[in-house]
């Protein structure tokens, strides 16, 4: 497979999109990485970078940077989605959250801009537990969040990057809503138990109030639309609402999605939890 043409990759150095970007230059595909430190700068807050990065593309890959919870997200996703149709964007795929009502309507822009759009309605990341915030806990030995036994169907960011691929470069996804989840739900306390059994190492869970856990994200100085999103995220959406698995991936992939177990073991074995 290969293309003159190239696919934007919006956070294309972020979870999803790093391993769509592999994925197509493995294939041949040009791919243009749509980041502020890119070579042709994209920031979603800074509309007037848009129309360099769309210049002679005619698929993007779309992730919103923090969170399609925000709510500047609707406006912006649609502004992009209409501007990238006049610019020539025949096919684009959206990143988007399972259980969220504001994913729900950026979701609508998108598709409401025309176009051949596919949306991607992922659960939550596996890969937060070795590449993302909660990292640092896994290595401490102790995950301290305010989620309760809501079992999450934790998704393996390369199953979203596998359906997004398929989306990119295959026929047959146009207005399709894939729910992508992993084939089995579990809960955090769960979840740290199979990551401690596949490291070697104790991983505790502690189940700690809201309001504490918004405290600590802001005594480490992260950012404020990163702690509304978590805020929203386990104060709302971690409810049971996405408990149960959904066979997503593979209607969009054509394979079974990854079960949490192998991809502990996947990171475990690349020594994602070594102290060192």
């Amino acid at each position: 497979m290969s293309s003159g043409t190239p696919v934007l990759v919006i956070g294309g150095t972020g979870k999803t999109g790093s391993r769509v970007a592999r994925r197509l230059i493995d294939k041949g595909v040009p791919v243009r990485i749509g980041s502020r430190s890119g070579q042709t700068p994209f920031d979603w807050n800074h509309p007037e970078t848009w129309q360099a990065a769309l210049d002679g593309v005619e698929k993007v890959y779309m992730t919103y940077y923090p969170d399609l919870l925000v709510p500047e997200a609707e406006e912006a996703i649609g502004a992009f989605a209409e501007k990238a149709v006049r610019s020539g964007v025949r096919r684009m795929v959206l990143l988007s959250g399972r259980g969220e009502e504001e994913a729900r309507r950026c979701e609508l822009a998108a598709l409401a801009a025309g176009g051949d759009t596919t949306v991607l309605r992922a659960s939550w990341f596996a890969q937060n537990f070795s590449e993302s915030f909660l990292l640092h806990s896994v290595l401490e030995g102790s995950i301290l969040l305010p989620a309760d036994d809501v079992p999450e169907p934790f998704v393996d960011a390369e199953d979203i990057a596998d359906a997004a691929f398929a989306a990119l470069t295959e026929e047959g996804h146009a207005g399709k809503v894939y729910e992508l989840t992993g084939p089995r739900s579990l809960s955090f306390a769960r979840a740290s138990e199979e990551i401690g059994e596949a490291s070697g190492r104790r991983i505790d869970y502690v189940r700690i109030p809201h309001a504490a856990f918004l405290e600590t994200l802001r005594s480490q100085n992260v950012p404020e639309d990163i702690v509304f999103v978590m805020d929203a995220l386990f104060g709302r959406v971690l409810d049971g609402r996405n408990a149960e698995p959904q066979p997503g991936v593979r209607e969009a992939t054509g394979h079974d999605p990854t079960d949490f177990s192998d991809y502990v073991r996947r990171a475990a074995a690349s020594g994602a939890w070594d102290r060192a």
